[in-house]
């Protein structure tokens, strides 16, 4: 398609997309019109299933979008998706929905008051503006998201809000604080629309027609009607009957789905809230009135979001756990309105702790008196932060996952098979001059044959008993189809806080600086002495934690600090603010016990003197500037009782905190000190304190920007916490490694308290090294650079092995690289911060791929640092995981291709996976069910086309004399046998432990095809063998009704003749039919329990009671009716008498059958090709393999040997690995300057990066 006429939206977006515009061209409907009433409709449903195909059948290319009435739109990621829009026009005063503002400030209306109807602005422009007339403006509805057409780009663009026009914060108190007039708030809802994030459930009857236009649906119908014609009723009702309930199970699971979002989005959507229209006036309106710009009051009392809005007047307490999965406290200040914050561009995503999102639960408000805490809608609808979330639930992307694309593959080679066989029908069929009705039917019927109609339903039995499996055990999926790519996991990412670790952290002791060195470490920072210690004073107010039905409340780190402190907090009342003209701020004080003790012999008087004054130690936090993440501090103003002067107190990262204190302050061993601690694993947090100017009053302090008060502090010392991993997680991640699925640590927290849980959990063993990348950004003429430090290891080895490798080329199970590797490698990690992670990526493209194979910890991450490691890590064709317990962690736990939860709030909502169990032991679980399921799908899938072949080659065969299998044959075959047995060898739970083999991903690789075409010819041998042998036979005739071959020959059984009044004009009753009958019966049963596997991924078949029971009453049943005939099942089943010595001989042929499939599947393909050759393509061929000679035994060298030749054989030797993780690592093996040594510095360049010594 050309490019000239395309355009391109959301350039740069996760959902970017080419669209094309078209118009429609009359005599194009007219063809298209002809030919569906030619193909009875069915052009009309190719058109649905290929929007693009009825776009460009229908209409013609525009080289103007602009002028087009329907678009075409393409997505530009890997699935290139096709979508059909209509163009609408509406009529508006303006073409924007800020540019109502320009149009409106003749008019004079200052923030909106003086004009508060349509008729006052109608009126005025008549007389002074009568030439403005409405414009037209286009737009179009793609996923929730209108585009509108802009001129001035040319191209359609996407309205979200305020951030739109590019506001500054300090424009947003000046120009926005105000409110809209009811006329501008009408205006911009034409864009906007209403606020509202609308989940319709569909009519059972919509989905209805959806579900039944799906192909696989539409060919059923075919083949039903097809099967009518024929007079297989019996077969045709049981496949509708099948389809029924598929339909409606189907129909139910998606309106259930439908009907628990619309639930979960419309609790509390829509509420009655005060809009300020003007500075005075406040009216009430529902909340789907709301458009950006609108100003909005906050009760005192709280209330549910309905927006996205930045706080303007006042603070507000808010639980996010909707958004970060996070159920703590968090608490909102107003944004700034002077300084270099004030004159920055206000942005959602760097103004967070300013802006509320909708969803989210205001808890209580801090207000001035008389001023209300107002909010400035910024965004609404689909466009909020919850919107998004809701529009990534409601149009999800594919899954992309290659077992369905070869699945797709495979029935399209099974359609082929149809054609072969339609032609080959056609064709017999005239030389036997067959009527011409006849030879359709029976040509189209191969078709139906070939492809089976109970596939999808087979196939997604597996998945569904994984889910109720891992429901069991506390694993709860939104995703079904994600269980399978579960299976295929070899990497998984690790949240530390809270998923790896305990969530809370426990305080180990304080080290306080004392005359500008660190004194003793202490572990009572409640010891009376210290009560008045600006250490102290830091630790009870610089926190953001507040009282919510008389418990405290607020960050878990910030709870154990200040309850270590032993003080008291009191928060004033509603009442209490009431009496005060500024807020009234949230006081500390010690507890009363707390008093230095006073000699017994100092008198009365100076005793109670000394107690007053104690008592009346209290301090009031005047000002909060929250925790940021981009800046890893806090820092509160204070001001203490009966002081005139305020203090400032901050704490944070120690690194970020020390940079911002005077250098006289801080010790010599700062360095040296943190070093320790942060290598014993602990988290370390350091505390500043200022003492500010006596000129800053209280309102001043409140517009200060925190860059003025958070610099030049005194450096107070360490508070050091211990964060304990949890019990299971050393075990697990020990399985994991067994397992060859590495492991990977995404943390917010400091890099060597990283690198020492990473030790202590086993993620990197003691022999392995740590290689730390420290990049610096480009500054002035200096490149950017990387320096490579190596850390000291815990332990040392004797020798050069190594447990593990992290880069596994191993998918299967095998012994990974061999000794040269293991002695070239000699175990090393990478490690890096979130900073050096952004400069890798952004200067050293080259490297990142590299580095993507050995890193193992990634400290200091912010949230959207997660999601592009994740991506990174999927673009070396990793198959990633993700464990989070949802706080931070949401963007890549719906981007890896599996993401696990550990937290069931809302935010759960973000990952396919959420488990009830707070620790990483649900990998391993998901990881088994996983790969069950995959092997169930592969299993089910291989029988169902062995299935539909058998059949295939039975009817082909039968066709060859003018006969078919009969109509209760059919229906025995495909119901009593198919079905039961696709549905109960799909039972079989997973393996009890985590085995180092992975399953294959592909249906398309060498063990599968294998397998499915030895099956194919052993079975199309049998059946072609007991064909011509029974028509050998020496009592073989052509069979009448009056054929009698039972009394050919003596037995111990006597049978009647085959006396029937039926006339067979199909010619079903037959000798042929009958052997065939048997035959390919008992293959469909041999096929079923050689496919249904069991370990390394499930439990052997034998513990699968329901398939066995199966299996054998249907052996039995089978074996009953062929040796003891009763009469009754005979005529039913349309099967003739034949003599005894016939069935012996059919019994040895199905067993001989039966022997023979079994040996090709387990002694060729699972011990010879699968370990012996198979295995070593997956592992990126033999050269980066060697082995010295002296190393291998006997044994180990005929087996070498014995591959070398099959390998050669099989043409599978040196052949490169498809997966690119291992093209690098076998690139590595090559590098003899990787890793990069130690001590050395590379530099960017525009040349190739070169590395120095330093």
């Amino acid at each position: 398609m050309e490019k000239k006429d395309v355009k391109i939206i959301n350039q740069g977006l996760e959902d970017e997309m080419e669209v094309w515009g078209y118009r429609p061209c009359p005599w194009k409907m007219v063809l298209v019109a002809v030919g569906a009433v030619c193909t009875g409709g069915l052009l009309f449903l190719v058109l649905y299933w290929l929007p693009e195909w009825g776009v460009r059948g229908t209409c013609t290319r525009t080289p103007f979008i602009r002028e087009s009435q329907t678009l075409l739109l393409r997505s530009t990621d890997e699935f290139r998706r096709w979508f059909r829009a209509k163009v609408h026009v509406m009529l508006a005063p303006g073409k924007r929905p800020f540019d109502g503002v320009d149009l409106l400030s003749p008019l004079h209306i200052p923030n909106g008051d003086s004009i508060h109807s349509f008729s006052a602005l109608q009126d005025e422009l008549q007389g002074k503006y009568i030439h403005i007339q409405p414009v037209q403006v286009c737009y179009f509805t793609h996923h929730s998201t209108k585009y509108y057409w802009n001129d001035l780009l040319q191209n359609f663009e996407v309205f979200k809000g305020l951030e739109d026009v590019r506001v500054t914060c300090s424009s947003i108190h000046t120009d926005h604080s105000s409110g809209l007039s009811k006329l501008l708030q009408d205006y911009r809802r034409l864009f906007f629309e209403v606020n509202e994030i609308a989940v319709k459930v569909p009519s059972v009857f919509k989905l209805l027609i959806k579900e039944v236009l799906n192909p696989f649906y539409i060919f059923q119908l075919f083949s039903v009607i097809l099967w009518s014609i024929e007079q297989y009723y019996y077969y045709a009702a049981a496949i509708v009957f099948m389809s029924v309930i598929s339909i409606a199970t189907s129909l139910y699971t998606v309106k259930k789905q439908y009907i628990m979002l619309h639930d979960m989005v419309a609790t509390h959507s829509i509420v009655r809230v005060s809009v300020c229209r003007g500075t005075l006036d406040v009216k009430e309106a529902m909340s789907t009135e709301l458009v950006p710009g609108d100003v909005i009051v906050i009760p005192s009392n709280g209330m549910i979001m309905p927006c996205d809005a930045v706080l303007v007047h006042g603070n507000c307490i808010v639980n996010e756990s909707m958004l970060t999965g996070e159920s703590v406290p968090v608490t909102k200040t107003s944004l700034p309105s002077s300084g270099e914050d004030g004159a920055g561009v206000y942005s959602i995503e760097e103004h967070k702790r300013h802006t509320l999102f909708c969803g989210t639960h205001i808890i209580q408000t801090r207000f001035y008196t008389g001023e209300l805490v107002k909010a400035v809608v910024v965004r609404t609808g689909f466009s909020t932060e919850k919107g998004q979330l809701v529009r990534s639930i409601l149009y999800p992307k594919p899954t992309d996952f290659k077992l369905y694309r070869d699945a797709y593959l495979f029935l399209l080679c099974l359609v082929g098979v149809a054609g072969i066989g339609f032609i080959y029908t056609i064709v017999l069929s005239i030389i036997n001059q067959v009527p011409a009705k006849t030879i359709v039917v029976e040509s189209l019927d191969i078709i139906t044959i070939t492809v089976p109609p109970a596939l999808p339903a087979a196939m997604t039995a597996g998945i569904v008993y994984a889910q109720r499996r891992l429901k069991r055990v506390g694993i709860f999926c939104i995703s079904p189809q994600r269980i399978n790519i579960c299976g295929q996991l070899n990497l998984v990412c690790f949240d530390k806080t809270g998923t790896l670790t305990e969530d809370g952290l426990d305080l180990w002791g304080i080290q306080r600086v004392e005359n500008g060195s660190f004194s003793p470490p202490e572990d009572d920072p409640a010891n009376e002495t210290l009560v008045r210690s600006s250490f102290v004073s830091c630790m009870a107010t610089c926190h953001s934690l507040t009282k919510l039905e008389g418990e405290l409340s607020g960050d878990p780190m910030d709870l154990k600090m200040f309850n270590a402190t032993g003080w008291i907090l009191e928060e004033p009342t509603e009442e209490e603010t009431a009496l005060h003209n500024p807020i009234m701020p949230t006081v500390v004080r010690p507890p009363k016990q707390v008093l230095p003790e006073v000699n017994q012999e100092v008198n009365l008087a100076q005793n109670m003197e000394l107690s007053e004054l104690t008592l009346s130690y209290e301090i009031g936090i005047v000002r909060q500037f929250p925790f940021s993440s981009a800046l890893q501090r806090m820092s509160v103003v204070v001001r203490k009782l009966g002081e005139k002067r305020m203090d400032a107190y901050l704490k944070g990262a120690p690194e970020v905190v020390a940079s911002l204190c005077a250098e006289d302050t801080i010790p010599e061993s700062f360095t040296e000190t943190l070093e320790f601690y942060t290598r014993q694993g602990f988290r370390v947090i350091a505390l500043a304190h200022r003492q500010l100017e006596a000129k800053l009053s209280w309102h001043k302090v409140q517009n200060l920007n925190r860059d003025l008060i958070e610099t030049n502090m005194e450096f107070l010392g360490l508070i050091i916490m211990q964060n304990k991993l949890k019990e299971e997680t050393s075990g697990v991640l020990k399985d994991l490694r067994r397992a060859n699925i590495r492991t990977v640590m995404v943390t917010g927290d400091n890099m060597l308290t990283a690198i020492s849980v990473a030790r202590d959990c086993g993620m990197i063993t003691p022999h392995e090294r740590v290689i730390v990348a420290d990049a610096t950004p480009p500054k002035d003429t200096q490149p950017a650079t990387i320096n490579w430090h190596y850390t000291e290891n815990h332990a040392t080895s004797k020798d050069n092995r190594v447990e593990s490798v992290e880069i596994s080329l191993d998918d299967v199970g095998h012994e990974a690289y061999g000794e040269q590797h293991k002695q070239q490698e000699q175990g090393y990690h990478f490690a890096m911060s979130g900073r050096s992670f952004a400069v890798i990526t952004e200067h050293f493209p080259d490297l990142v791929q590299k580095l993507a194979l050995h890193a193992t910890i990634f400290a200091r991450m912010a949230p959207d640092q997660k999601t592009q490691l994740v991506e990174v890590l999927q673009s070396v064709d990793y198959t990633v995981g993700m464990c989070g317990d949802g706080a931070n962690d949401c963007g890549a736990l719906k981007r890896a291709h599996s993401g696990i939860s550990l937290s069931e709030l809302e935010a759960s909502v973000a990952s396919p996976f959420t488990s009830s169990i707070a620790n990483i032991s649900c990998v391993p679980n998901l990881i088994r069910e996983g790969r069950a399921a995959l092997i169930t799908s592969f299993c089910v899938f291989k029988f169902m086309a062995l299935y539909s072949i058998i059949q295939y080659l039975s009817v082909t065969l039968l066709y060859s004399i003018l006969s078919n299998l009969g109509d209760f044959q059919f229906l025995f075959i495909d119901v009593a046998i198919i079905l039961i047995i696709a549905f109960t060898m799909s039972l079989n739970p997973a393996w009890k432990v985590l085995v180092a083999q992975r399953p294959p991903s592909s249906l398309i690789s060498g063990p599968l095809l294998f397998s499915v075409l030895t099956q194919i010819l052993t079975c199309l041998a049998f059946q072609i063998l007991a064909f011509l042998w029974v028509r050998g036979q020496n009592w073989y005739e052509k069979w009448t009704p009056l054929s009698d071959a039972c009394n050919v020959s003596s037995t111990n059984l006597t049978h009647g003749p085959n006396i029937t009044s039926h006339v067979d004009h199909k010619n079903i009753r037959n000798y042929e039919n009958t052997t065939l009958f048997y035959v390919s019966s008992f293959q469909y049963l041999a096929v079923a329990i050689i496919f249904s596997k069991g370990k390394p991924f499930r439990q052997p078949s034998y513990k699968n009671w329901p398939f066995m029971l199966s299996c054998m009453a249907l052996y039995i049943f089978l074996f009953m009716i062929m040796l003891y005939p009763v009469p009754a099942i005979d005529n039913f089943l349309e099967i003739v008498c034949v003599p005894h010595e016939w069935r012996i001989t059919v019994v040895i042929i199905v067993l001989v059958n039966a022997a023979v499939s079994f040996l090709l599947e387990t002694l060729v393909l699972d011990i010879i090709l699968w370990k012996l050759v198979f295995s070593r393509d997956k592992q990126g061929g033999s050269d980066g393999m060697a082995v010295t000679s002296a190393t291998l035994t006997p044994q180990s060298a005929n087996e070498r040997w014995c591959t070398a030749f099959l390998s050669w054989l099989f043409c599978r030797k040196g052949k490169t690995p498809r997966v690119r993780y291992m093209q690098v690592a076998q690139e590595l093996l090559e590098d003899p300057d990787w890793p990069p040594k130690p001590a050395t510095v590379t530099y960017t360049t525009s040349t190739p990066h070169h590395t120095v010594s330093m």
